[in-house]
This record gives structure tokens, C-alpha cells and sequence, in this order.
């Protein structure tokens, strides 16, 4: 496949059906996919695309435009009606007769020795029933529908190709029953999608990604604004909405009025991130961080879940009671879904002047699909001891690619999606990549990287996240690829960091590698892998098991025929 990411947009499944196939199908080790070849010179429009080139030797090419509409009719006047597009006079077979002619007019031009290499065309409409009546107007064995995608799909295009070389044999000159061999294939495809290399600076490239970022951030802060003569406002909102940026923004306000600020989040990697950006006097603590110096405690190695939610705010209650310690004037509390418990909610009250009560105090959260750690429930309680607290609703999406939010929303069911997105398209998919085995997902990571570092990413831009602790990378057995990475936090030079989703939530990177996707059963993993999408400010790329592969391409449709 080429390219050999799952690179499709949302309002195509019929593409993504495909794509799965040609990439899985058994006896096709020596064809090549193209998907999505742009053609520039198209006999009809300005430009044009082809949805599937394929080139098998022996054979020749097969150009297949596929529909996925499920409803295809023809009405008196002669208009096709494909789903609920508009009535349109041009037939799907003269539009994919005239993206084969522009392929063949392109390989004689480019080289004559390829004239006669046997190109041929298709309509797949892979949602319906295609029972056309016979027409003047195509071939039989250029019609295929939903039935084909449920056989072989090499046997299919075979019959296709021995069917279409036949008439041309009949109709055409120079056209030999004989069909090309391995090296005119490649030359083929090397015509048709040469290899090549333009590169902008390293530098330039993470400055220009940088400011993009913060240019559309700082659009948020009119929300702070708006809220800035409320003592008490709860700002919620989906992942990448802000809601940190924001944080350090009333962080910085506070300061200048010369105000204390303590800044309480639930992740020691975020916290170790905020003290590194925050303003000179603000301080920044993990919530059970700031517990245990109040209450002087170690835990024990194996101390359990309950010790920290129950007994270790019990005795940071007792010690701050008595401590002579003055309030913060101003309490910030980032991805506060995670420190809604009652046991957090008083000693929180506690680090503020005027209590959550009475006090000044910003908390920023996604009660929806992050509070993985914390009891979404405390929300009610927050509500109940500051009653006069204003809630504040963040729906513009500003860290991620519209196609990043956009998938994650779809994978993971997200109710309601994003209002909007800050940043413009940037034209690149989400890539996904199948994997079989744990070897072969090595391979297809290691792969992953080196397309990164050949498009300007540079290895402390990159982060892979997993669900689980001993995750691809984390057990790497390629000696190539584990030499390349480090666990986050790590200070080893020139490696790649990984870390698993649970500790990374909070935080973002220019680059996202998400491994071992291996099931999307049940809330929690649905909401892990929202989140894992969600770190991302640029490009984004999936290891999901050959297992799942179905179950994504089923999301993703039921997402595009919402949409």
C-alpha cells in the first residue's frame, strides 16, 4: 500500500472498507496500492483524484473509483443521485474513464515504453446493491458493489483485470494478451508516485508549529474575560480546549495584581511541566504531593488505593487545622474531573482564603470523558459548597487539527462534539496502522518514527502513549527501535518518549504515536483512547490490532453517515 497509513477523511467509507482489504488480502505480495493518487491533469475538471490504483503484474493497472452512497438511481432527465448529493448529469463510470485516460495519456508521455501497459477501470459501490440494467455505457465486470467486498478481494480485481484485458486485446492496438512484468510494474508505479524530498529547517519548522498553536490558544482567553468579575467559576470542556492555557493565563493575572497562587493538578508529569511555565510566584503542587508535606507521611510500597483517597486526606486535614500557615488568595485546580472526591474537595477548601465557599477560585475540567481518576458525583458536591459558583462552558477545540478532534469525537462517541476548531486544516489524516503481531507492530513504529524525522519532527517532539505500562514500547524487542527510545522524564539525548496515557493526560505533544490499541470495549478504553488522541498538536498516528481494525472502520462510517 501506498501510502501504507489508513489515510482517509471521514465522508469516504467505502474507501476505508477497501483500504483494509487491499491491505490484509492474502496472494498479493507482489501488487502495489495506490490510494488517493491526485492527478493534476485531468481531461475534464481542474485537478482530480483517484481513489485506488492498483498494479498487478502479469495483468496491468485497474483504476477503481469507489461510492459508498446507499441509495443509486438514475432519474428520467438522466441524472445520477448518489446518496444525498446533488443530481448530477456525469455518470460514475465517465468519471472514472476519464481518470484512466489521464493515467495512460500520463505513462505514454512520461515513457513510451509504457504505452502499452494494459490500464483499465471500475466503479466499486461498496454500501449497496448495484443491480443496474445493462447499459451501453459500461461493461458488466466494471460494476461492483457490496457483494464483491464480502469475497477475496485479489480474486475480484483478478477476474476484473483478465475480463478488461480481453476486450482490450479485441478493441485496441499494441495491447498484448501477455500483460507486463515485475520491472514494468515498478517503473509503473514509480511514475506514477515518484519519491521525493523537500525540507524546510528543523528550527523553522518547530517555531512555525509552536506559534500556531498559541495563536489560536490565546483566542480563549476571552472566556476568562468574560468571567473576570466572578469569584468562583468552573470552566468545563472537551480535551484540547484550552483549559490549562487558561489556567496559566489567570495565573499570570493574579500574579501582576499581586495576588498568592497555588496552582493544584492531579498528575506528577503535568506538575513537573506547569512549575517549569508558570510566573515567578505561583506555586504548583500535585493535590496528594501537597497532602503528604502537610501531613508529614510516607506511604508504604504497598500501600493501597484507599490510603491515598481516604487516610492520607484525613491526615493532611488534621496537620493543616492546626498549621499557622496563611491561605493562598487565589486557588487554580487544572483537570479538577480528577480531585472532584469529598476528602480532596476539604482540604482544597482549606488552602484558600474564604474556603471554596467564599473564595476566589478557578477550577478547569472535562467531567465527560477524562475524570478516569477522580468521582465525577464531586461535582455536585463543588456545586453544594460554593453555591454561588458560575459554570462556564469552553467548545472550540484550539490544540488539535480539526481532523485529529474530529476522529477522536468519533472514536470515542464524544456527545456532544466540538463547537468548533481554532486552528485551520492542516490536510493531514489521522494515519492508522494494522498490526498482527508484536514484532510486526515494532516494525510498523520504527517506520512510524522515520517518516516523523523525514517530515522535520525531531525526537523530544515525538510521544508514544499506551494504555499499558509494558506497551510496545516499553517492551521493545528491536534492538533498531529500542535504542531510539527512553521513558518519559528521561534526560537521555536524541530519544523518543514514552509514557503510558494515564500519566501523560494534562499534557501535549507536536506528535502522537498511540500503541497497542487492542480493544474498544467498554467506557474506559473508549475514553482512554480519547484521551491518548486528544495530546496531539499535529500529526497523529494509531498501532491498532488487525483484531479491532473492523470495529474502527464501523465507527468511523457510522461517524461520517452522522456527520
Amino acid at each position: 500500500m501506498i501510502p501504507s497509513i489508513f489515510d482517509q477523511e471521514m465522508s469516504s467509507p467505502g474507501e476505508l472498507r477497501l483500504f483494509e482489504r487491499f491491505q490484509s488480502a492474502p496472494d498479493t505480495d507482489d501488487w502495489t496500492v495506490l490510494h488517493s493518487l491526485e492527478l493534476a491533469d485531468h481531461p475534464s475538471q481542474v485537478c482530480g483524484e483517484v481513489d485506488f490504483v492498483v498494479v498487478v503484474p502479469q495483468l496491468g493497472v485497474l483504476c477503481i473509483e469507489v461510492k459508498a452512497h446507499k441509495r443509486i438511481a438514475r432519474d428520467v432527465d438522466g441524472n445520477w443521485l448518489l446518496g444525498r448529493q446533488r443530481p448530477t448529469p456525469r455518470s460514475p463510470f465517465k468519471q472514472a474513464d476519464d481518470q484512466m485516460r489521464s493515467i495512460m495519456d500520463f505513462l505514454r508521455k512520461s515513457d513510451p515504453s509504457l504505452a502499452n501497459v494494459p490500464v483499465l477501470c471500475a466503479v466499486w459501490f461498496t454500501n449497496c446493491r448495484a443491480q443496474l440494467p445493462p447499459s451501453v455505457e459500461w461493461h458488466d465486470w466494471q460494476l461492483l458493489d457490496q457483494d464483491h467486498v464480502a469475497r477475496p478481494i485479489a480474486a475480484t480485481v483478478v477476474e476484473v483485470l483478465t475480463k478488461g484485458r480481453l476486450h482490450l486485446v479485441q478493441k485496441a492496438r499494441g495491447i498484448r494478451l501477455e500483460g507486463p512484468d515485475q520491472r514494468t510494474c515498478d517503473r509503473v508505479v514509480h511514475t506514477l508516485r515518484p519519491e521525493f524530498e523537500l525540507a524546510a529547517s528543523v528550527e523553522s519548522l518547530r517555531s512555525r508549529r509552536a506559534q500556531h498553536v498559541l495563536r489560536f490558544t490565546e483566542d480563549q482567553y476571552d472566556a476568562l474575560d468574560t468571567m473576570e468579575r466572578e469569584p468562583r467559576v468552573l470552566f468545563t470542556g472537551a480535551a484540547g480546549t484550552g483549559k490549562t492555557f487558561l489556567a496559566l493565563e489567570e495565573a499570570r493575572r493574579n500574579v501582576v495584581r499581586g495576588r498568592s497562587v497555588l496552582l493544584i493538578c492531579y498528575n506528577r508529569l503535568l506538575s513537573e511541566w506547569l512549575k517549569g511555565v508558570v510566573p515567578e510566584g505561583v506555586r504548583v503542587e500535585t493535590l496528594h504531593a501537597l497532602m503528604r508535606r502537610e501531613a508529614g507521611a510516607r506511604p508504604a510500597d504497598d500501600a493501597p488505593a484507599t490510603w491515598w483517597s481516604q487516610e492520607l486526606p484525613e491526615l493532611a486535614l488534621e496537620a493543616m487545622l492546626d498549621s499557622t500557615a496563611p491561605p493562598t488568595d487565589v486557588l487554580l485546580v487544572d483537570e479538577a474531573q480528577d480531585l472532584m472526591d469529598p476528602g480532596y474537595l476539604d482540604v482544597l477548601d482549606l488552602t484558600l482564603k474564604g474556603g471554596l465557599s467564599s473564595g476566589t477560585w478557578r477550577m478547569f475540567g472535562d467531567f465527560e470523558r477524562q475524570a478516569i481518576f477522580g468521582n465525577t458525583a464531586g461535582r455536585v458536591g463543588l456545586r453544594s459548597r460554593a453555591a454561588g459558583m458560575v459554570e462556564a462552558l469552553l467548545g472550540r477545540n484550539c490544540r488539535n487539527t480539526p481532523r485529529v478532534g474530529r476522529m477522536a469525537a468519533i472514536l470515542a462517541g464524544l456527545e456532544p462534539g466540538y463547537q468548533g476548531f481554532r486552528r485551520p486544516d492542516d490536510g493531514v489524516n489521522v494515519a492508522f496502522l494494522l498490526y498482527a503481531s508484536a514484532s510486526d507492530q515494532e516494525r510498523l513504529l520504527l517506520t512510524q518514527l522515520k517518516r516523523l524525522y523525514q517530515d522535520g519532527y525531531e525526537a523530544d517532539d515525538i510521544v508514544i502513549l499506551s494504555a499499558k505500562a509494558n506497551g510496545a514500547a516499553a517492551s521493545s524487542q528491536d534492538v533498531a527501535l529500542a535504542r531510539r527510545l527512553a521513558p518519559f522524564g528521561d534526560a537521555t539525548p536524541q530519544r523518543v518518549r514514552y509514557c503510558t496515557v494515564q500519566a501523560f493526560k494534562g499534557l501535549d505533544a507536536p506528535a502522537v504515536i498511540i500503541t497497542d490499541i487492542e480493544s474498544l470495549e467498554g467506557r474506559s478504553s473508549q475514553d482512554l483512547l480519547y484521551i491518548a488522541m486528544t495530546r496531539s498538536t499535529g500529526p497523529l498516528c494509531l498501532l491498532v490490532s488487525r483484531s479491532v481494525g473492523p470495529t474502527i472502520v464501523d465507527l468511523i462510517t457510522r461517524g461520517a453517515t452522522d456527520a
